[in-house]
Formats: structure tokens, C-alpha cells, sequence
């Protein structure tokens, strides 16, 4: 995401850019985790994510979290979990993005460009 020559490495300022968006999330998630259980739930999440400019539904959040949560007492999502999420949704909306060119909220995609793409994003 922030190696902007795709060489796998970033540079002080792709670091720079990594070092903002952490503390970025990490206050978001400070800021929902209300009850301080150092876990999110999926209301938790849809909220974060709204404040970010995501329009995702409540079930996709939910979703997220059984996706990504951590089961036990506060059954959620931690911090670390968090930012992977965040990362992956910046991720494949910058791709979206890439593909959207006319900014309609659709794009069509093969079979084998939708798996080449999340490929190279999230793996």
C-alpha cells in the first residue's frame, strides 16, 4: 500500500505516510472501542468505518468481525485486526478506484482479473 514503486520496500516517506495512517487508526479504534475492552464490535466498526468514508452496510461490518474477531470475553476486533481491515479496504477501494474510471460505483471484472487483483492486494 505504501510502496509506491512496487519493489517491496518502502521509503522514509512511504513510512512516513504507514507511521500516519497507524496513528490514524489507532485513534479511530481508541475512539469506538467505547467500553475500553480493547475490542470493537461490529456496531463498533460500522461506526469507525463511517467516519472513514466507507458506506458499508451493518452486515458486511458484522461479517468483518466474525471474519476477523478474536472469540472470548469481548468477543471483537482488536487493534491489530483493525488494521489489517483497514489496510485491506484501502487496498481493493484504490483498485476499485483504479477500475471505476467514470466514478459510477460499478465495475466489470473477469473471473481471472478479480483474482489476479485480490491476489496482489491482499496476499
Amino acid at each position: 500500500m505504501f510502496d509506491q514503486t512496487r519493489s517491496g520496500r518502502i521509503d522514509l516517506f512511504g513510512f512516513s505516510a504507514l507511521w500516519n495512517f497507524l496513528q490514524q487508526w489507532r485513534a479511530m479504534f481508541q475512539n469506538c472501542d467505547r467500553d475500553r475492552s480493547g475490542c470493537i464490535s461490529g456496531t463498533e466498526l460500522h461506526q469507525a468505518l463511517a467516519q472513514m468514508g466507507y458506506n458499508l452496510s451493518p452486515q458486511f461490518c458484522e461479517m468483518l468481525v466474525q471474519r476477523h474477531g478474536v472469540r472470548g470475553r469481548n468477543f471483537g476486533i482488536q487493534l491489530d485486526r483493525f488494521i489489517q481491515v483497514c489496510t485491506q479496504l484501502q487496498s481493493m477501494t484504490q483498485l476499485f478506484k483504479e477500475r471505476d474510471t467514470a466514478m459510477v460505483g460499478n465495475i466489470r471484472l473477469s473471473y481471472e482479473d478479480f483474482l489476479s487483483s485480490a491476489i496482489t492486494r491482499l496476499m
